[in-house]
Protein backbone atom coordinates (compact mmCIF):
# COMPACT_ATOMS: atom_id res chain seq x y z
CA UNK A 1 0.00 0.00 0.00
CA UNK A 2 1.39 3.58 -1.22
CA UNK A 3 1.14 6.80 1.45
CA UNK A 4 -1.24 7.67 -0.87
CA UNK A 5 -3.71 4.68 -1.29
CA UNK A 6 -3.15 4.62 2.65
CA UNK A 7 -4.91 8.09 2.86
CA UNK A 8 -7.13 7.77 0.58
CA UNK A 9 -8.35 4.23 1.88
CA UNK A 10 -7.97 6.39 5.82
CA UNK A 11 -10.56 8.92 4.13
CA UNK A 12 -12.98 6.76 2.68
CA UNK A 13 -13.27 4.81 6.01
CA UNK A 14 -13.69 8.40 8.16
CA UNK A 15 -15.73 9.56 6.19
CA UNK A 16 -13.95 12.97 5.08
CA UNK A 17 -13.08 14.48 1.98
CA UNK A 18 -10.04 15.83 3.47
CA UNK A 19 -7.70 13.90 5.62
CA UNK A 20 -6.05 16.22 8.05
CA UNK A 21 -5.14 16.47 11.97
CA UNK A 22 -8.38 17.19 13.04
CA UNK A 23 -10.08 14.40 11.06
CA UNK A 24 -8.06 12.10 12.30
CA UNK A 25 -8.25 13.47 16.01
CA UNK A 26 -11.81 13.91 15.55
CA UNK A 27 -12.39 10.19 14.89
CA UNK A 28 -10.02 8.64 17.25
CA UNK A 29 -11.60 10.31 20.03
CA UNK A 30 -14.85 9.26 18.63
CA UNK A 31 -13.84 5.27 19.31
CA UNK A 32 -16.14 3.88 22.10
CA UNK A 33 -14.02 4.06 25.40
CA UNK A 34 -12.06 1.20 27.18
CA UNK A 35 -13.50 0.11 30.26
CA UNK A 36 -10.50 -0.18 32.47
CA UNK A 37 -12.42 -1.95 34.99
CA UNK A 38 -14.14 -4.23 32.76
CA UNK A 39 -10.62 -5.09 30.83
CA UNK A 40 -8.75 -5.75 33.28
CA UNK A 41 -11.37 -8.17 35.01
CA UNK A 42 -11.67 -9.33 32.08
CA UNK A 43 -8.21 -10.14 30.90
CA UNK A 44 -7.70 -11.69 34.77
CA UNK A 45 -10.52 -14.22 33.94
CA UNK A 46 -9.46 -15.31 30.77
CA UNK A 47 -5.78 -15.81 32.78
CA UNK A 48 -7.36 -18.53 35.14
CA UNK A 49 -8.34 -20.95 32.09
CA UNK A 50 -6.95 -24.01 32.39
CA UNK A 51 -5.81 -26.36 29.71
CA UNK A 52 -4.31 -30.05 29.90
CA UNK A 53 -3.11 -32.71 27.93
CA UNK A 54 -3.91 -32.93 24.47
CA UNK A 55 -4.79 -29.28 24.38
CA UNK A 56 -2.24 -27.72 26.15
CA UNK A 57 0.38 -29.55 23.79
CA UNK A 58 -1.10 -28.45 21.07
CA UNK A 59 -0.93 -25.17 22.45
CA UNK A 60 2.63 -25.19 23.57
CA UNK A 61 3.62 -26.20 19.94
CA UNK A 62 1.28 -23.39 18.56
CA UNK A 63 2.94 -21.17 20.51
CA UNK A 64 6.72 -22.14 19.53
CA UNK A 65 5.37 -21.69 15.83
CA UNK A 66 4.77 -17.78 16.92
CA UNK A 67 7.88 -17.23 18.33
CA UNK A 68 9.73 -13.99 16.63
CA UNK A 69 13.26 -15.45 18.41
CA UNK A 70 14.99 -12.27 19.45
CA UNK A 71 17.76 -10.63 20.00
CA UNK A 72 18.42 -7.00 20.25
CA UNK A 73 22.14 -6.28 22.25
CA UNK A 74 24.53 -3.79 21.50
CA UNK A 75 26.54 -6.75 21.99
CA UNK A 76 25.56 -8.87 19.72
CA UNK A 77 27.45 -10.71 17.09
CA UNK A 78 27.70 -12.69 13.97
CA UNK A 79 28.04 -15.75 16.38
CA UNK A 80 25.75 -15.30 18.51
CA UNK A 81 22.77 -14.41 15.57
CA UNK A 82 23.90 -17.70 13.62
CA UNK A 83 23.57 -19.21 17.24
CA UNK A 84 20.15 -18.50 17.31
CA UNK A 85 19.53 -19.24 13.90
CA UNK A 86 20.50 -22.69 14.56
CA UNK A 87 18.14 -22.64 17.79
CA UNK A 88 14.91 -21.67 15.51
CA UNK A 89 15.88 -24.00 13.01
CA UNK A 90 16.48 -26.98 15.42
CA UNK A 91 14.76 -25.61 18.73
CA UNK A 92 14.73 -29.14 20.50
CA UNK A 93 18.03 -31.47 19.15
CA UNK A 94 16.87 -34.39 21.16
CA UNK A 95 13.36 -34.10 19.04
CA UNK A 96 13.45 -32.82 15.80
CA UNK A 97 9.30 -33.10 15.81
CA UNK A 98 9.07 -29.44 17.59
CA UNK A 99 7.71 -26.87 15.34
CA UNK A 100 9.89 -24.29 14.54
CA UNK A 101 9.61 -20.55 15.14
CA UNK A 102 8.29 -18.22 12.76
CA UNK A 103 11.00 -15.74 12.64
CA UNK A 104 14.15 -14.44 13.70
CA UNK A 105 14.41 -10.60 15.02
CA UNK A 106 17.72 -8.52 14.81
CA UNK A 107 19.08 -5.66 14.10
CA UNK A 108 19.64 -3.95 11.02
CA UNK A 109 23.11 -5.19 10.69
CA UNK A 110 22.79 -8.49 11.22
CA UNK A 111 19.90 -8.99 8.48
CA UNK A 112 22.53 -10.79 6.50
CA UNK A 113 23.61 -12.71 8.65
CA UNK A 114 20.33 -14.35 9.65
CA UNK A 115 19.34 -14.57 5.98
CA UNK A 116 22.41 -16.96 5.02
CA UNK A 117 22.14 -18.69 8.06
CA UNK A 118 18.46 -19.38 7.92
CA UNK A 119 18.56 -19.60 4.20
CA UNK A 120 14.99 -21.22 2.29
CA UNK A 121 14.27 -22.72 5.89
CA UNK A 122 10.44 -20.71 5.52
CA UNK A 123 11.59 -19.07 9.25
CA UNK A 124 11.05 -15.15 8.31
CA UNK A 125 13.73 -12.45 9.15
CA UNK A 126 12.75 -9.28 10.95
CA UNK A 127 14.80 -6.20 11.86
CA UNK A 128 13.73 -3.83 13.73
CA UNK A 129 13.72 -0.35 12.42
CA UNK A 130 12.90 3.74 12.45
CA UNK A 131 15.43 4.68 14.61
CA UNK A 132 14.71 1.48 17.50
CA UNK A 133 13.80 1.76 19.96
CA UNK A 134 13.02 5.37 20.85
CA UNK A 135 11.83 6.61 17.36
CA UNK A 136 13.76 9.45 18.04
CA UNK A 137 15.04 10.43 14.57
CA UNK A 138 13.62 12.65 11.08
CA UNK A 139 11.42 11.44 9.00
CA UNK A 140 13.79 10.65 6.15
CA UNK A 141 16.59 8.77 8.47
CA UNK A 142 13.68 6.74 9.18
CA UNK A 143 13.03 5.40 5.79
CA UNK A 144 16.87 4.81 4.76
CA UNK A 145 16.93 2.64 7.83
CA UNK A 146 13.58 0.67 6.70
CA UNK A 147 15.58 0.67 2.73
CA UNK A 148 18.60 -0.78 4.21
CA UNK A 149 16.65 -3.42 6.14
CA UNK A 150 14.90 -4.57 3.39
CA UNK A 151 17.81 -4.30 1.01
CA UNK A 152 19.47 -6.46 3.24
CA UNK A 153 17.05 -8.90 3.07
CA UNK A 154 14.15 -8.43 5.68
CA UNK A 155 10.68 -10.04 5.42
CA UNK A 156 9.36 -8.32 8.39
CA UNK A 157 10.10 -4.33 9.60
CA UNK A 158 9.10 -3.71 13.09
CA UNK A 159 9.04 -0.13 13.28
CA UNK A 160 8.19 2.44 16.46
CA UNK A 161 5.90 5.09 16.10
CA UNK A 162 6.85 8.59 17.59
CA UNK A 163 5.42 8.63 20.74
CA UNK A 164 6.40 12.12 21.20
CA UNK A 165 4.22 13.22 18.34
CA UNK A 166 1.24 10.78 19.49
CA UNK A 167 1.01 11.83 22.47
CA UNK A 168 0.60 15.69 22.06
CA UNK A 169 -2.03 14.99 19.32
CA UNK A 170 -0.18 15.00 15.96
CA UNK A 171 -1.83 11.89 14.72
CA UNK A 172 -1.15 13.29 11.19
CA UNK A 173 2.54 13.04 11.45
CA UNK A 174 2.53 9.16 13.00
CA UNK A 175 -0.20 8.40 10.31
CA UNK A 176 2.05 9.50 7.74
CA UNK A 177 4.91 8.19 9.21
CA UNK A 178 3.89 4.58 8.83
CA UNK A 179 2.43 5.07 5.42
CA UNK A 180 6.07 5.79 4.23
CA UNK A 181 7.80 3.21 6.05
CA UNK A 182 4.97 0.88 4.76
CA UNK A 183 6.20 2.01 0.94
CA UNK A 184 9.77 1.32 1.42
CA UNK A 185 8.78 -2.47 2.02
CA UNK A 186 7.95 -2.59 -1.05
CA UNK A 187 10.78 -1.44 -2.21
CA UNK A 188 13.10 -4.68 -3.17
CA UNK A 189 12.03 -5.83 -6.51
CA UNK A 190 13.64 -9.47 -6.10
CA UNK A 191 11.74 -10.05 -3.10
CA UNK A 192 8.48 -9.93 -1.87
CA UNK A 193 6.85 -7.47 0.12
CA UNK A 194 7.94 -6.98 3.45
CA UNK A 195 5.16 -7.07 6.29
CA UNK A 196 5.07 -4.27 8.49
CA UNK A 197 4.41 -4.69 12.08
CA UNK A 198 3.64 -1.23 14.07
CA UNK A 199 5.05 -0.90 17.54
CA UNK A 200 3.01 1.24 19.80
CA UNK A 201 5.24 0.92 22.70
CA UNK A 202 1.95 0.69 25.32
CA UNK A 203 4.04 1.26 28.12
CA UNK A 204 4.35 5.24 27.37
CA UNK A 205 1.17 5.96 25.94
CA UNK A 206 -0.67 5.70 29.47
CA UNK A 207 -4.16 4.67 29.05
CA UNK A 208 -6.35 2.06 27.57
CA UNK A 209 -8.34 4.52 25.27
CA UNK A 210 -4.33 5.74 23.81
CA UNK A 211 -3.87 1.88 23.08
CA UNK A 212 -7.01 1.53 21.09
CA UNK A 213 -6.66 5.10 19.31
CA UNK A 214 -2.71 4.14 18.34
CA UNK A 215 -3.77 0.54 16.98
CA UNK A 216 -6.62 2.24 15.15
CA UNK A 217 -4.26 4.72 13.95
CA UNK A 218 -1.56 2.05 12.73
CA UNK A 219 -3.92 0.13 11.25
CA UNK A 220 -5.60 2.93 8.98
CA UNK A 221 -1.74 3.77 7.62
CA UNK A 222 -1.36 0.10 6.31
CA UNK A 223 -0.29 -1.86 9.33
CA UNK A 224 0.41 -5.53 9.02
CA UNK A 225 0.70 -6.21 12.81
CA UNK A 226 0.14 -4.25 15.42
CA UNK A 227 2.85 -4.81 18.15
CA UNK A 228 2.60 -3.61 21.87
CA UNK A 229 6.59 -2.80 22.95
CA UNK A 230 10.19 -2.57 21.85
CA UNK A 231 11.04 -4.71 25.14
CA UNK A 232 12.94 -1.94 26.29
CA UNK A 233 10.69 -0.33 28.65
CA UNK A 234 8.57 -1.71 31.33
CA UNK A 235 5.47 -2.09 31.39
CA UNK A 236 5.31 -3.67 28.39
CA UNK A 237 3.22 -6.30 27.12
CA UNK A 238 0.01 -6.45 29.71
CA UNK A 239 -2.94 -8.69 29.03
CA UNK A 240 -5.44 -6.28 29.23
CA UNK A 241 -3.52 -3.78 26.52
CA UNK A 242 -3.25 -7.14 24.56
CA UNK A 243 -6.84 -7.99 24.84
CA UNK A 244 -7.25 -4.20 23.87
CA UNK A 245 -5.37 -4.08 20.89
CA UNK A 246 -6.93 -7.66 19.72
CA UNK A 247 -10.78 -6.25 19.93
CA UNK A 248 -9.35 -3.47 17.71
CA UNK A 249 -8.37 -5.89 14.85
CA UNK A 250 -11.35 -7.67 15.69
CA UNK A 251 -13.75 -4.58 14.92
CA UNK A 252 -11.20 -3.76 12.12
CA UNK A 253 -12.18 -6.69 10.16
CA UNK A 254 -15.53 -6.32 10.39
CA UNK A 255 -15.38 -3.05 9.17
CA UNK A 256 -12.95 -3.80 6.35
CA UNK A 257 -12.92 -7.30 6.30
CA UNK A 258 -9.13 -7.30 6.12
CA UNK A 259 -7.16 -9.16 9.16
CA UNK A 260 -4.10 -7.37 11.26
CA UNK A 261 -1.92 -9.30 13.10
CA UNK A 262 -0.91 -8.90 16.48
CA UNK A 263 2.55 -9.06 18.67
CA UNK A 264 2.75 -8.84 22.17
CA UNK A 265 6.80 -8.80 22.89
CA UNK A 266 8.84 -8.01 26.68
CA UNK A 267 8.17 -9.85 29.40
CA UNK A 268 6.41 -12.61 28.22
CA UNK A 269 8.39 -16.06 29.76
CA UNK A 270 6.93 -19.09 30.88
CA UNK A 271 4.79 -21.51 29.05
CA UNK A 272 1.65 -20.16 31.39
CA UNK A 273 2.25 -16.84 30.06
CA UNK A 274 2.20 -18.03 26.65
CA UNK A 275 -1.54 -19.88 27.51
CA UNK A 276 -3.36 -16.88 29.10
CA UNK A 277 -2.40 -15.02 25.75
CA UNK A 278 -3.39 -18.02 23.61
CA UNK A 279 -7.17 -17.89 25.51
CA UNK A 280 -7.44 -14.37 24.99
CA UNK A 281 -6.60 -14.65 20.96
CA UNK A 282 -9.19 -17.29 21.11
CA UNK A 283 -11.68 -15.42 22.75
CA UNK A 284 -11.62 -12.04 21.87
CA UNK A 285 -10.21 -11.87 17.84
CA UNK A 286 -11.25 -15.59 17.48
CA UNK A 287 -9.46 -18.90 15.92
CA UNK A 288 -8.68 -17.28 12.93
CA UNK A 289 -6.06 -15.48 14.64
CA UNK A 290 -4.54 -18.62 16.11
CA UNK A 291 -1.52 -19.24 13.35
CA UNK A 292 2.08 -17.47 13.15
CA UNK A 293 0.49 -15.35 10.35
CA UNK A 294 -1.64 -13.17 12.33
CA UNK A 295 -0.41 -13.64 16.59
CA UNK A 296 3.05 -13.72 17.41
CA UNK A 297 5.20 -13.35 20.54
CA UNK A 298 7.98 -11.26 20.79
CA UNK A 299 10.38 -13.30 23.33
CA UNK A 300 14.23 -14.39 24.12
CA UNK A 301 13.65 -16.63 27.19
CA UNK A 302 10.03 -17.35 25.90
CA UNK A 303 11.01 -20.99 24.45
CA UNK A 304 13.01 -22.59 26.84
CA UNK A 305 10.14 -22.67 29.27
CA UNK A 306 7.88 -24.28 26.16
CA UNK A 307 10.76 -26.71 25.33
CA UNK A 308 11.05 -27.85 28.92
CA UNK A 309 7.13 -28.06 29.52
CA UNK A 310 6.94 -30.22 25.97
CA UNK A 311 9.62 -31.99 27.51
CA UNK A 312 7.96 -33.07 30.24
CA UNK A 313 4.79 -33.53 28.97
CA UNK A 314 6.67 -36.22 26.34
CA UNK A 315 8.59 -37.87 29.20
CA UNK A 316 6.95 -37.60 32.07
CA UNK A 317 9.79 -36.01 33.39
CA UNK A 318 10.98 -32.38 34.20
CA UNK A 319 14.39 -32.10 32.90
CA UNK A 320 15.65 -28.64 34.07
CA UNK A 321 17.39 -25.89 31.77
CA UNK A 322 20.67 -27.89 31.53
CA UNK A 323 18.70 -29.52 28.50
CA UNK A 324 17.67 -27.02 26.64
CA UNK A 325 20.35 -24.65 24.78
CA UNK A 326 19.67 -21.05 25.61
CA UNK A 327 21.03 -19.50 22.46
Amino acid sequence: MSATTATSQARDLLGVSALSNRSLRTWLHGLPPVDQVGAEARAAALGTRSIKTTSKAWAIDTAISMIDLTTLEGSDTPGKVRNLCAKALLPDRADPSTPRVAAICVYNDMVGVAREALGDSGINVAAVSTAFPSGRASLPVKLLDTQDAVAAGADEIDMVIDRGAFLSGDYRTVFDQIAAVKEVCRSNPDRADAHLKVILETGELATYDNVRRASWLAMLAGADFIKTSTGKISPAATLPVVLTMLEAVRDWRALTGAMVGVKPAGGIRTTKDAVKHLVTVNETAGPDWLTPQWFRFGASSLLTDLLLQRQKLRTGAYSGSDYVTED
